[in-house]
């Protein structure tokens, strides 16, 4: 045992190639071998408490079968606590010497289920625990029938097994499909609806995207001798909780008795380790050649197969497939009829890093030099105002641009097409929402803002209010927006990271200092033109892009929109009706619509562009010019997404498994697209990445909202120098936090920072839309309407099934409503609302020149 005792007899490394690409790469790892120099087939195996655990299992220990030997069961149980240890047998026994079952590794245990010896099959439940040395063994309820070389598998607490025989003595297998939820109080088997294909023994299953997949198996046919025979399958279909079955691509080949479950590899594909093919069916067991090596992935999007390579070593059958130690373990199995094999081995898998070339740095470069050296021609500011509202001598075109970019950040650029290339274009309704909202926003919102002569958006809450609703709205816009400056310098940065040789965050620093140093020199002023050159970047680079997906897929448009069209890849699954927990088009409309009075009308970095132009009616033009330039953009971005989704359905092997969905488009830059070209594509990430507008307006926020509030009368000199500073502050911040979380993975634990403080952004709504359309609304009543909507969003969001489309929505109606009744309730002081209501005179603009002349 002594030389089994630490990681790895060997390692090899197989690089997946399509093409003249290398798409993913497999690391394969021998550890310990189990201590039985026979091995095992059927055997339950998992994890528990970190323990891998393999248990019972079958084999012929005095010799082959085709020497008549008998095939012996056996209850043993082996640990093996970590990858570089020892295999050690517990005293602990199964209840009796069993294989051929199912085993599911769970919070609460390897759940093992069903089984057979040589007389009968089993219908028995339990679960093994592995805990500080010790192994226990818990009864669950037992399935409704006996059942052995089923397969089966996990989404989430709830355990789905499928197929199987129910006595060794039939000539027919199961078409039976089972749950148990064991997060229930009292957790039972309930038979589901079957899968449309025919009965099987011995299938893989899957998991992933939260559906159960089936795939191939054997068809028990009864022989002219009375016994059953086996007809190996190739079908596949998928069970979706909500949706039931649905068939899938047919397998390349038959495939039963393969590793199970298939691994989960990234976001979307499933990988079905070798199994029995059947090519060598007729060949005596003696002679066997051993069963195949292929590697198939399957993706579920495309809906498509590939073959990304073959194990290097002997495969392995008739065992299960436990994701362990970063990547995942086939325990012992079968490797020729009759012959079994000790051997454990690990498998994991890493993108390919791809060259990204001299060329496309180059081209990479000079986006920073076009932008700073704009930032530093406009950037001669000697005043607050100027640096705070661009002296309001910006044109209209310009600020209209400008608010698109605001409102387009990086995770945007990559996410519409992401979704496009994973669903439809359901969610191309949000755009008609924005279209909707703009005349509200242009004609209702905007004279506020504009004749009341404002820096900062909250010095209206302040006037139409108190000073406690002003330093409510501004500090929760601050916040915020430094944990959106963090995000959209991380996600970015990671997608790149994953698909190219540059580091995370090498990406994050480059972004973080440029952005610093363009808001430095220029204030708003600088940000804006920069806007403009990184609007018209990022969108030639997706315009770009979509030429040459077209080109690439070495097919018309004409045969591409008709792949799109036959797999629904539109509008097939929208539907008009309205539920509160489904993103249908009407619930997507109104949510988006309400959803867009957030940045549109309560947040300081899009409000501060309207107070940049010349006048009101340049203001309304730039946000008219807005909502018209994202009608097309928005159709640019899908149509790159359906695009990428007919290249990959037809050259599915150039997809990298472990690059995650959203990354999708990154992916295809960085691969696909030329030399130059690529630099010019991801320069445009680069562009949408920059959080420039998001440090000016955090410093414009804090000087006005609160340096001026508590010490008017400060030196213009003075105030330019502390939104310099505070510029550069929030820029270090925002870079250190996404470093923070390139470092220590804590992406999911940000992201849940956000959720909970995005819970003012409804509340920010309501209340403008409180002051602006009431004249009840008072301070104590606003400020208790902004409590109710931040706890009312936070409890629809921690116990209601609500789509989050309508979360903006519900918080914004929860403020306004509340607000309203707490204002008839509570005293308010009074005060002139002369300018601050639509119900009220408003003040005039001087200066206003007609549309005509602006």
């Amino acid at each position: 045992m002594g030389r089994f005792a630490s990681i790895s007899v060997w390692v090899m490394t197989i690089v997946v190639i399509t093409g003249t690409q290398a798409v993913a790469a497999l690391e394969w790892k021998s550890l310990p071998t189990l201590p039985d120099k026979f091995g095992f087939a059927g055997p339950f195996a998992g994890v528990s408490n970190g323990a891998l655990i393999v248990a019972g299992g079958a084999n012929f220990p005095d010799g082959p079968p085709w020497e008549g030997h008998a095939k012996v069961w056996h209850d043993r149980i082996f640990i093996l606590a970590k990858p570089d240890g020892q295999w050690t047998e517990s005293t602990e026994k199964l209840p009796r010497p069993i294989g051929y079952g199912v085993s599911v590794s769970t919070a609460s245990g390897i759940v093992c289920i069903g089984g057979s010896d040589a007389k009968r099959h089993y219908a028995d439940v339990f679960a093994l625990i592995w805990n500080d040395g010790r192994l226990d063994r818990r009864e669950l309820p037992p399935l409704p029938f006996p059942l052995a070389e089923a397969c089966g598998a996990a989404i989430g607490d709830v355990i789905y097994i499928a197929g199987g025989y129910e006595s060794p003595t039939t000539t027919v297998a199961s078409k039976r499909f089972l749950s148990i939820d064991l997060s229930a109080t009292n957790p039972r088997w309930q038979e589901l609806p079957t899968w449309p294909g025919p009965e099987r023994i011995l299938p893989v299953a899957g998991v992933q995207g939260g559906a159960f997949f089936l795939f191939g198996g054997a068809q028990l046919v009864p022989g002219a001798d009375g016994k059953a025979k086996r007809n190996v399958l190739t079908d596949a279909c998928k069970y979706a909780p909500a949706s039931g079955w649905s068939r899938i691509a047919d397998l390349p080949h038959p495939v039963t008795a393969a590793p199970s479950p298939a691994a989960p590899i990234g976001q979307s594909h499933l990988f079905i380790l070798g199994g029995d093919d059947r090519t060598s069916f007729d060949v005596p067991p003696q002679d066997h050649p051993g069963f195949a090596k292929d590697i198939l992935a399957y993706h579920t999007i495309t809906d498509t197969w590939t073959k990304v390579g073959e194990m290097p070593h002997t495969p392995q059958a008739v065992t299960r497939l436990v994701p362990w130690a970063g990547g995942f373990v086939i325990p012992s199995g079968e490797i020729r009829p009759g012959i079994r094999t000790p051997e454990v081995r690990l498998f994991t898998t890493a993108a390919a890093k791809t060259g990204f070339g001299w060329i496309n740095y180059l081209t990479l470069g000079v986006y920073p030099l076009i932008m700073l050296a704009i930032s530093y021609r406009v950037g001669k500011k000697h005043t607050s105002d100027e640096f705070f509202r661009g002296g309001q001598r910006i044109p209209w075109w310009a600020a209209s641009l400008s608010i698109y970019a605001t409102m387009l950040s990086s995770i945007t650029y990559m996410a519409i097409p992401a979704k496009a290339y994973a669903t439809d274009w359901a969610y191309f309704v949000s755009v008609f929402a924005i279209v909707a909202v703009t005349p509200l926003v242009a004609y209702v919102y905007l004279p506020f803002f504009r004749q009341l002569n404002l820096t900062s958006a909250y010095e209206y809450l302040e006037l139409r209010f108190n000073l406690a609703a002003r330093w409510f709205g501004s500090a929760s816009f601050l916040i915020l927006q430094l944990g959106r400056t963090a995000i959209v310098l991380y996600l970015p940065s990671l997608a790149l990271a994953t698909v190219t040789q540059i580091d995370v965050v090498t990406c994050i620093l480059l972004m973080g200092a440029i952005s610093i140093l363009m808001t430095f020199l220029g204030g708003v002023e600088s940000v804006i033109w920069t806007d403009v050159a990184q609007t018209v970047i990022l969108l030639a680079g997706a315009a770009l892009s979509l030429a040459f997906i077209v080109f690439r897929s070495h097919l018309t448009v004409g045969e591409m929109f008709h792949t799109a069209v036959t797999h629904q890849k539109f509008f097939e699954s929208a539907t008009w009706n309205w539920h509160w927990t489904a993103p249908t088009m009407t619930v997507i409309f109104v949510g988006s619509f309400l959803a867009n009075l957030i940045p549109y009308t309560a947040s300081q970095d899009v409000i501060q562009r309207y107070l940049t132009t010349k006048n009101e009616k340049q203001a309304a033009r730039a946000i008219l010019s807005n909502a018209i330039l994202t009608f097309p953009s928005s159709l640019l971005f899908f149509a790159v997404g359906t695009a990428l989704y007919v290249f990959y359905r037809a050259l599915p092997g150039r997809l990298d498994p472990t690059v995650s969905t959203d990354a999708v488009f990154p992916l295809f830059m960085v691969r696909e697209l030329p030399a130059g070209v690529a630099g010019l594509v991801v320069a445009g990430i680069f562009a949408a990445a920059q959080p420039t507008s998001n440090l000016n307006s955090m410093a414009t926020a804090v000087v006005t909202d609160f340096y001026q509030r508590a010490r008017p009368g400060s030196p213009d000199a003075k105030i330019l120098r502390l939104a310099q500073q505070l510029t550069v502050l929030f820029g270090v911040m925002g870079t250190a936090f996404a470093v923070l979380l390139a470092k220590m993975q804590m992406a999911s634990l940000w992201d849940l920072f956000l959720q909970v403080i995005g819970l003012t952004g409804g509340s920010l709504a309501g209340l403008f839309a409180l002051g602006i359309f009431t004249t009840r609304g008072n301070g104590k009543g606003a400020l208790v309407g902004a409590v109710a909507g931040v706890v009312v969003l936070y409890i629809v969001q921690q116990y209601t099934k609500v789509t989050f489309f309508l979360y903006g929505g519900i918080g914004i109606v929860a403020c306004f409503v509340v607000g309203y009744v707490a204002s008839l309730i509570l005293p308010g002081a009074g005060k002139s609302l002369e300018g601050l209501t639509i119900h009220t005179t408003r003040r005039p603009e001087p200066n206003v020149e007609s549309l005509a002349v602006a």
